[in-house]
């Protein structure tokens, strides 16, 4: 439990400042394979034209490196410092996933399009599973605010 708590608030502390996409793959993620790590970041499928980060699911080296550049080259994400409440306020659930375990988090942060500037403030959920015996994420979902993201960026 502790483990899996420090690892999860470790990378979302890191991502007030993020680093490139392959720091966080390497520092806080299992070894990349074609199906490891994934990252999805949850929305209806209607919204991939216009945000092709939505409703799929990214795998390994590439889609890791892949899902961050089309969600940087929609939005500009600002965290604040407060973004993410402290390491002992992260859900853990050290039995769930068969075992490897599960965290679950809100954060927040302001969004704004780069197509129109527009911008807004939201709440999203974080959870992280798939650990591996060392701690290291196998599994980032998010789930944000889709009808926000789809109205700024027009």
């Amino acid at each position: 439990t502790t483990l899996l708590r420090a690892t999860t608030h470790a990378f979302c502390t890191t991502l007030l400042t993020p680093p490139p996409p392959s720091t966080l793959l390497h520092t806080y993620f299992v070894p990349p394979t074609a199906t490891t790590p994934s990252i999805t970041e949850h929305g209806p499928s209607f919204s991939t034209p216009r945000l092709p980060f939505l409703h799929r699911t990214f795998t390994g080296a590439a889609g890791f490196e892949e899902y961050f550049s089309l969600m940087t080259s929609v939005l500009d994400m600002e965290l604040p410092a407060d973004a993410f409440p402290a390491a002992r306020d992260f859900i853990v659930d050290a039995d769930a996933d068969a075992g490897r375990g599960m965290v679950c988090v809100v954060g927040k942060g302001r969004f704004r399009s780069r197509k129109t500037g527009r911008a807004w403030e939201e709440r999203f959920v974080y959870r992280f599973g798939g650990f591996d015996e060392q701690g290291r994420i196998g599994w980032w979902e998010v789930w944000a605010d889709p009808l926000s993201a789809w109205e700024a960026v027009g």
